[in-house]
Order: C-alpha cells, then structure tokens, then sequence
C-alpha cells in the first residue's frame, strides 16, 4: 500500500465525521448553540488568528508543555537507569514510586499551589508528574532487559563499566526511551488542562476555560482542535526521529552479533 494510499484511507473517518457535522448543523438537527456549525469554527479561529490570540495561547503551552517534559526527562532518566543498574535500589524505592504513580497529577494541585504558588512552577510541576513515570519505566525495562550475552562480549573483550554502559546497555535501551519520550510527550499535552486551571492567564487551557465562562462553544471547539493538531504533528515529527535512532540501533545491534 503506497503512502498517498494510507493518507487518504487515515482522512476517510475525518471527512465523514466533519460531513455528518456540516449536513445536520444546516439541516436544524443539531443545536447550533451548543455545537456551532463547522462554518462558525472556521470563522472563530481565522478572528483568533489574526488577532493573534491563538499565537499568544499556543506559545504559553508550548513553553510549558516542553519545560515539564524536559525536567521530567531529566528526572526520570538518570533514576531509571540508576535503579536499573543497581537493582537492590528498586528494594528501597518501589514503595514510594508506586504511590506516586498511582496519584492522579491533577489531584496534586492544591498541595502544588501552597508549595509552589501559583506561578509557573506549579502549572510545570503538574506537567513533570504526568510525564515522569511513562519514561522511567519505559528506561527502567530498557535498562533491565539489555540481553546479557552482550555483555558477556564485552566482558571477553575487558570493557568497563562505562563502555558497557555506552556501548551496549544505552543502545539496546533506546527502543524503550523513546517509546517512553513519546508517551511521556502525550501525557503532557493530556495534563496541559490541568496544569493551566492554576490561576494561568494564558494557554490553551486557559483559553478554553476561559471560553466556557463566557459560553463560546466554538472557541472551545479551536482550543480542542488545536491541542490535537499540535499533539499530532509534535508526534508525528517525534516518531520520525525515534524512527532514525531505531535504524541507528539496529545497525549497532547488528555489529554486536557479528562480534558475537
């Protein structure tokens, strides 16, 4: 199946849904109030966008989506790979990493607030906690599934502990640090909500709620439409680019057999 094949197969669903959409709202059978038109969409978002508004909200959420996923990449990583090595850490430690996994992030908000107030730390803590676990765990079984007859070559071939790191655990962990980024990128954009409902003046979040007090269903419709465009398209390019490592990967896992 050709790729132009696979585009118009994936736009089938959404062209029918946007058709049903469009034919019922004329016909009268959909309240307009409540689901405005595709036509009002349209309208609402071309306003949005050359005021500028939808700029400002996307560069706020953009700025904090990107920050928490950083910081809880850079949280998650060294501990997940720590853990994976030193395995009677996971002793000491699943206690309270369990607890913390199972706490929804949004129910953190209150206590984030009296921590951190209700500046921007609060809105990128909430962000770090739903993006933290998918890529530990994700590195965390990378790290403990590294095959070891690999590293039995490299102890015939007398690599330290740092070259058996970065040379065989780092690269057969890839596959799973990236499925874990890309998870992690998803929950973030999914706790984008929760992180702007902390008294933020911009975002999308923000602009959607905003949108409800003031009964705009339709620019609800464009903060929604828009959260799931750029979820697309950040991942999309994502999984292009885990696409390379994976490549790179098996090009090294491939070498290591031939040692073998």
């Amino acid at each position: 199946m050709t790729k132009a094949k696979k585009v118009l197969k994936s736009l089938f669903l959404p062209a029918a849904i946007f058709a049903i959409w469009y034919l019922t709202s004329n016909a009268g059978i959909l309240n307009t109030y409540i689901i405005p038109p595709p036509q009002e969409i349209f309208e609402t978002a071309a306003v949005l966008i050359k005021k500028g508004t939808l700029a400002k909200h996307v560069a706020s959420s953009l700025y904090r989506v990107f920050f928490g996923f950083l910081l809880a990449f850079i949280l998650a990583f060294p501990t997940a790979v720590l853990i994976g090595i030193i395995r009677p850490l996971e002793d000491y430690l699943i206690l309270i990493i369990e607890f913390v996994r199972h706490v929804p992030p949004i129910a953190c908000i209150p206590m984030l607030i009296l921590w951190l107030g209700i500046g921007e730390s609060s809105k990128i803590a909430v962000i770090i906690l739903a993006a933290f676990f998918p890529i530990f765990l994700n590195t965390l079984n990378g790290v403990i599934n590294c095959d070891y007859r690999l590293l039995e070559v490299g102890d015939v071939f007398g690599f330290s502990v740092k070259d058996k790191f970065f040379k065989i655990i780092l690269p057969s962990a890839i596959p799973y640090v990236t499925v874990g980024m890309r998870l992690g990128l998803g929950y973030s954009w999914r706790a984008l909500i929760g992180a702007e409902l902390i008294a933020a003046s911009s975002g999308i979040g923000y602009m959607i709620m905003d949108a409800e007090q003031l009964s705009r269903p339709d620019i609800i419709i464009v903060g929604i439409i828009t959260i799931g465009m750029l979820g697309y398209v950040i991942d999309l390019l994502f999984f292009s680019l885990t696409a390379k490592l994976s490549s790179w990967n098996k090009e090294g896992a491939k070498s290591w057999q031939e040692l073998e």
